[in-house]
């Protein structure tokens, strides 16, 4: 929603909003935009009558803003109902949507268009220090590159926000049940899926990645052409002779055979080399030429809180991670022990969202976190929301994760979890903090904790 405001205050819009506990880069952002917030809800913040309320999809009936302006008849609407009526008419609108990638995607695509001197439009999900810590741009250009999210639009648009947004052209990086909340299944997602692909125009493209049997399903009766991109030769667009060494990833991309980049980028793992493959076939199926987007991807800083360094103190590192699903959790300590070869690996966890709060992947989360040689659980997240039979035991995991002979505990509080690293944790460790939230500061609290000691025993 941040951003969006952003966006209209760059249009040249009046803009205000309400929230609760604003915190960075969304507090930083308005901020430096100088666009005003209220903090906490009440119906005197819609004094002036706004022209326009555009309510986000964490809100709900009950909340006196809302009531408000259904009394009052203030028109409203969603965030992605704003930007298919105010951004996406006149653009080609280029949709890169999946459970996994989606995000570092986005970023990478936008990035080899502004490279290219194209002046993309663009919103992705997460801080991209590409853009100065920003995550849109509005460079008026022809095309607009939009993460787009399968969650639900708003209270009354229960649809997901993807199809709104009417992609050209439209890239699935991957799917797998999530969302446990809204969707009882995978159909469930994969019907939503379906959709989307159902709007994308005869002249239009999809990239999916092959490996996919899920994806290749929900593509079978595409109305446009529809290319893969993975790791195997049997994939349209396939990266070959994956390295890592000196600090980034070296691999050449073929398209049905033929070379046509090779390709240096700063990250490590797997998943950051598939979701570059998906960008360069979409970039280079739209003229980008091979030479910007080889120079796009070697200066790619990576998303915020995707593998993102946060400090080191007395040879501890820490570094934060977005990952919340067993599959992002997976390749992310397998990235992690790509670049950091022979370092420990403390993975610290908080079971966040809402399909990670439940007992959904309790064995999946067992078998990801394996990876990992030191477990340190959190709470679970609104515990109280949720029945014992259906909540995330943290407990449990640990006992299996032990009987595979990894060290895994249990902790009530990221207080907790700060002390016993800062206690245990040795010069030359890994800590990677993974959530979807703030873990209630654990980062922070840790480094000071290290910094402390480190002092103390200096």
């Amino acid at each position: 929603m941040a951003p969006v405001a952003g966006m209209l205050k760059e249009r040249g819009f009046h803009v205000t909003g309400s929230d609760v506990n604003v915190y960075p880069p969304a507090s930083t952002l308005l901020t430096a935009l100088g666009i005003p917030w209220n903090e906490g809800y009440r119906e005197e913040n819609l004094k002036p009558m706004p022209d326009l309320a555009v309510i986000g999809n964490a809100i709900s009936r009950g909340n006196p803003e809302v009531e408000r302006i259904l009394d009052d008849r203030i028109p409203y609407c969603s965030m992605p109902q704003l930007l298919e009526e105010y951004f996406l008419p006149g653009r080609t609108s280029i949709v890169v949507a999946g459970t996994h990638g989606k995000t570092t995607t986005t970023a990478m695509l936008a990035w080899i268009f502004q490279t290219a001197g194209r002046r993309p439009d663009f919103l992705i999900g997460g801080v991209a220090p590409n853009f100065g810590d920003r995550s849109y741009g509005l460079g008026g250009g022809e095309e607009f590159i939009i993460e787009g999210d399968e969650y639900d639009t708003a209270f009354f648009d229960k649809g997901p926000k993807f199809l709104h947004y009417h992609p050209v052209e439209l890239i699935l990086t991957s799917l797998e049940f999530d969302h446990a909340d809204i969707y009882p299944d995978l159909a469930s997602i994969a019907l939503q899926f379906r959709r989307l692909v159902n709007l994308v125009p005869r002249r239009g493209r999809i990239l999916i990645w092959g490996e996919s049997t899920e994806l290749r399903e929900v593509t079978a009766k595409a109305y446009c052409p529809v290319e893969t991109f993975g790791l195997t030769p049997e994939c349209d667009w396939c990266a070959g002779d994956v390295q890592w060494h000196d600090d980034a990833t070296e691999f050449r991309v073929a398209y049905r055979g033929n070379e046509v980049a090779r390709i240096r980028i700063p990250v490590a793992g797997r998943h950051n080399v598939l979701d570059a493959l998906a960008a360069i076939a979409l970039a280079y199926g739209r003229g980008v030429e091979c030479d910007a987007i080889e120079r796009a991807l070697a200066t790619f800083q990576s998303v915020r809180r995707r593998m993102e360094i946060k400090g080191e103190a007395g040879g501890v590192l820490v570094v934060e991670d977005f990952a919340h699903h067993p599959t992002a959790i997976s390749l992310t300590l397998e990235a992690a022990r790509t670049r950091w070869p022979g370092r420990k690996i403390w993975a610290a966890v908080e079971p966040r969202s809402n399909t990670m709060r439940r007992k959904i992947f309790q064995n999946d989360l067992s078998d990801a976190l394996a990876l990992a040689d030191v477990v340190l659980f959190g709470p679970v997240n609104r515990a109280q929301l949720l029945s014992e039979h259906d909540r995330l035991s943290p407990e449990m995991i640990c006992d299996s994760l032990q009987a595979r002979g990894r060290t895994a505990k249990a902790f009530a509080s990221a207080d907790e979890i700060a002390g016993h690293l800062a206690a245990n944790g040795n010069s030359g460790d890994l800590v990677l903090i993974m959530s979807n939230g703030g873990f209630d500061g654990l980062t922070a609290k840790l480094l000071e904790k290290l910094k402390t000691r480190a002092g103390v025993r200096g």
